[in-house]
């Protein structure tokens, strides 16, 4: 692009992130919206005004070749909102890009993996995150920012705010991972995060992607074969309390799913009993196994 389309380029990205924002979507997906009208532009060297069909079907089948259907899912609904919001523009989308429906089950992590896991993380902000991932069953987002004032130890709950939907939820806190939280917030005594940067310690979190990256790390090091990223701690938090006897609204409650049928997919059981879900949360930590144990 010569100055004249960066310029140009710059201004729609601009609107696109106005646009965002005036239509009331959530942090998570401005990012992930920007992200793909960024990528887009960065790949193809153009100004997205100047897209065509042609170079969004070009674009779209590198895309599936390097990234994921949820990838592609997420640029296609980002770019989607940009041409319709921004540049008023209608485009026959699905004759361009059309995630299968596929419907698969995650892949779950058993409770001894999951002490391996912690305890092959080498960095104690990774072990105690890992740990504090599964234990409440946290999408990524919702354990990075997580707050001091949202662990509230008198009555032993963490307040998840501003989940996905933007709804907030209260969870059981395992002592356990109250303890492993005092012992790594000690040191740092961020006012505000509790897993907050290491290089920008005042105002931002830690970064998503070096979670990402060493989670990817240690499970290789681990020689698990399993397909796993953080948000499998999540799936295998929800499994494990099945399997432990806990009912699947409880269950459903402590993901923040919208509906049943979400929470369903974990479970084949068909005779589930009713169980106290703060026993069954903290039994969910006392059964693992961590090498690196902190009492206090």
């Amino acid at each position: 692009m010569n100055k004249a389309q960066q310029y140009r380029s710059e201004y729609l990205y601009e609107q696109h992130l106005t646009h965002l924002t005036l239509q009331g979507k959530r942090p998570a997906t401005i990012d992930a919206y920007s992200r793909a009208l960024r990528r887009i532009t960065h790949q193809l060297d153009k100004s997205p005004d100047t897209l065509t069909t042609d170079d969004l079907k070009r674009y779209f089948t590198q895309l599936i070749k390097t990234h994921s259907w949820s990838t592609v899912k997420i640029d296609r609904n980002g770019l989607q909102f940009f041409f319709k919001h921004v540049l008023q523009r209608d485009w026959e989308w699905l004759n361009i890009v059309k995630p299968p429906h596929v419907k698969t089950l995650p892949d779950i992590l058993t409770p001894t993996e999951v002490s391996l896991l912690i305890n092959a993380t080498s960095q104690l902000r990774y072990q105690v995150f890992f740990l504090t991932l599964y234990s409440l069953g946290l999408r990524l987002g919702e354990g990075l920012n997580l707050t001091v004032g949202d662990i509230d130890s008198h009555r032993m709950l963490v307040h998840i705010r501003q989940g996905k939907g933007g709804k907030d939820r209260f969870i059981p806190l395992p002592r356990r991972t109250l303890y492993a939280l005092r012992y790594y917030w000690q040191p740092h005594k961020n006012s505000r995060y509790l897993f907050p940067s290491q290089f920008n310690v005042n105002h931002t979190v830690m970064d998503r992607g070096g979670v990402q990256k060493a989670m990817k790390a240690v499970i290789k090091s681990c020689g698990i074969t399993k397909s796993i990223s953080p948000h499998n701690l999540r799936h295998s938090y929800a499994t494990h309390l099945l399997e432990r006897g806990l009912d699947l609204r409880s269950v459903q409650h402590l993901l923040g799913h919208n509906s049943l049928n979400t929470t369903a997919k974990y479970t084949h059981l068909t005779d589930i009993s009713r169980k106290n879900t703060t026993t069954t949360v903290n039994q969910l930590t006392n059964d693992l196994t961590l090498s690196w144990e902190l009492n206090l």
